[in-house]
């Protein structure tokens, strides 16, 4: 029987010089919002895991330090079948070091920041993806949040959208103009070779290539929202249904706010708030209807990242 599945993590950082206000009580609205909006079990019944630096997790399995976070990426992927519905969200510090392997454009890896990263460091996209992606059923889904700066990449799913100015996202458009140009590149060569058709040709498959590479993430970001690099694998080709919210590009950082009274991350206010006024929108609704909510007091833009070229049409599946 499908079943849903869900990890919870939200650092305050308290008592440090890298303090937030907001992480642990996002931690709780997500909680709150998956149970008695969508369904999950709650806490105490097995599948789902709250990790928070509040003092009474200290010394247990439940404080999110850089060991007991990837041992929780284990338990959230572990065991999932076809049909499963997962889910992992992280409100706390994002962060960039230096891309040791060389691969990305930028010369950073995004990362996130257990409450102990000063000592044992901060967990990098790339292992990220091979901690939280790479092992899920390829027919059970897992829908990532992540609320913290420099989050646009952080966990190297392959395909990114983003809402311009308009709240418009036209990536599928794109991804079709890209065969055109294929196609139109093949059509010219037909019937024989000559200099100037193969220069033509060369042309027109280098627009394709470049629209093609901009539906991949990458430093570069231009006004729609897509890059120019590739990352360190061939993430494509795993096919992993896996769905990122993330509340920023990679250059981004993502506010510690206060709404109503309480502190929030924007980002996991904003989504919730989406979700809240309409639960069964497709996932372009709720990509743009988080950027409206977020546009006139926050400069941070939210991204949509997925594992493959899934239909954004669809309805959002928790």
């Amino acid at each position: 029987m499908a079943r849903k599945k869900a990890l919870i993590i939200g650092i305050n950082y308290a008592g440090t010089e890298h303090a937030l206000n907001g992480c642990v009580n996002d931690a709780m609205n997500v909680r709150d919002f998956l149970v008695n909006d969508r369904g999950f079990p709650p806490p105490g019944e097995g599948d789902m895991t709250i990790m928070t630096d509040e003092p009474e997790n200290e010394g247990t399995e439940l404080y999110p330090t850089h060991d007991n976070i990837l041992a929780a990426f284990k338990w959230l992927t572990s065991d999932n079948e076809a049909g499963d519905v997962l889910w992992l969200s992280y409100s706390g510090h994002g962060g960039q070091v230096k891309d040791l392997e060389g691969e990305r454009a930028s010369g950073l890896d995004d990362t996130i920041c257990p409450i102990d990263f000063a000592e044992n460091g901060q967990i990098t996209s790339d292992v990220l993806h091979r901690a939280v992606v790479s092992p899920m059923h390829p027919d059970s889904r897992l829908t990532i949040l992540f609320d913290c700066c420099h989050s646009g990449s952080a966990c190297e799913l392959p395909f990114v959208f983003r809402p311009d100015a308009e709240g418009n996202v036209n990536m599928l458009d794109t991804f079709k103009k890209g065969v055109g140009l294929v196609r139109a590149a093949g059509d010219l060569l037909d019937g024989g070779l000559s200099m100037d058709k193969v220069d033509d040709a060369k042309m027109l498959l280098g627009g394709a290539t470049d629209f093609f590479h901009s539906l991949r993430y990458g430093g570069g970001a231009d006004e729609d929202g897509l890059a120019k690099e590739s990352f360190q694998e061939n993430w494509e080709s795993e096919g992993k249904d896996v769905w990122m919210f993330s509340g920023c590009r990679d250059d981004q950082t993502s506010a510690d706010a206060t709404i109503a009274g309480a502190a929030t991350g924007a980002m996991s206010w904003a989504f919730m708030k989406t979700m809240r006024e309409n639960p069964e929108q497709s996932y372009v609704n709720v990509l743009q209807n988080t950027r409206t909510a977020l546009v006139e007091n926050y400069s941070q833009v939210p991204q949509l990242s997925c594992g493959g070229r899934y239909d954004l049409d669809q309805t959002v599946l928790l």
